[in-house]
């Protein structure tokens, strides 16, 4: 295969490298980066330089180097685009559902609220725009999660935990490990009053995008039953595939 140009070998290596100081999940050093990225040590030592110059790493006084602050601005504007693009899929889900729709997107080990449309009842689900969550407790958290190997999962669990939010929580590896499975094969998330007494969510994630995103829709208990899914899990999973398919459309 031929080799890009050496000014676009030069991004890909650049944003390689961003992704593998994400991937890890705390600081890392030079030397751990060339191992994990498989480029020359001189080479992760230049791009860092300039990605630190720019603002998109930062070297810590360990000497370690972790993402920088104008990523954050990065991240806060893809993430409105990508909520006001999926605006008419979450209100499709609201009309289809009748219960408040939710676009969330996996930021490191956690996952973040982006994109909301209420329910129209009078007693409905509200979670604040840019809320981070675990993600073993939430269903858009474990739709993410299925997309991961279980080796990916095990390294996210020990950097995070499983920390029980309620008696219905997900403590342990192998129950969550086994949960996830059942999610891969059924298509669909649940989060069954695990995040909150009361509350149950249903979510999947939102495939062939290259965005690690997913939909959901939450409501209480007394609406959304352990039956729900039946019902619920494939019009998610049609409304994920439509806006998967906008969101390619775009890129053409």
């Amino acid at each position: 295969m031929a080799q890009p140009p050496q000014g676009v070998q030069t991004v890909t290596r650049a944003l390689e490298l961003l992704e593998r100081i994400a991937d890890n999940g705390e600081p890392v050093t030079v030397s751990a980066l060339a191992t994990i990225s498989g480029l020359p040590l001189p080479t992760v030592h230049r791009l860092l330089k300039t990605l630190v110059a720019l603002g998109y790493v930062r070297q810590l006084p360990s000497r370690r180097y972790a993402l920088g602050p104008q990523l954050i601005r990065l991240g806060e504007s893809a993430g409105r685009a990508l909520g006001a693009a999926a605006h008419p899929f979450l209100a499709e889900l609201v009309e289809s559902t009748g219960e408040t729709a939710n676009l969330a997107m996996r930021e490191a080990d956690k996952v973040v609220y982006v994109a909301q449309v209420p329910s129209r009842h009078s007693m409905r689900m509200f979670t604040e725009i840019g809320r981070r969550v675990l993600p073993h407790c939430t269903g858009v958290g474990k739709a993410l999660l299925s997309q991961l190997s279980d080796d990916e999962v095990k390294a996210v669990v020990q950097r995070t935990g499983l920390q029980a939010l309620t008696d219905r929580t997900i403590t342990d590896l192998d129950a969550l490990l086994a949960d996830l499975e059942l999610i891969r094969a059924r298509g669909w998330a649940e989060d069954n009053g695990e995040q909150e007494i009361g509350v149950r969510c249903l979510a999947v994630p939102v495939l062939g995008t290259g965005i690690a995103a997913a939909l959901s829709v939450s409501g209480p208990e007394a609406r959304i039953t352990p039956e729900s899914g039946d019902r619920i899990g494939p019009v998610l999973i049609k409304v994920a595939g439509e806006f998967a398919d906008s969101i390619n459309a775009g890129e053409d």
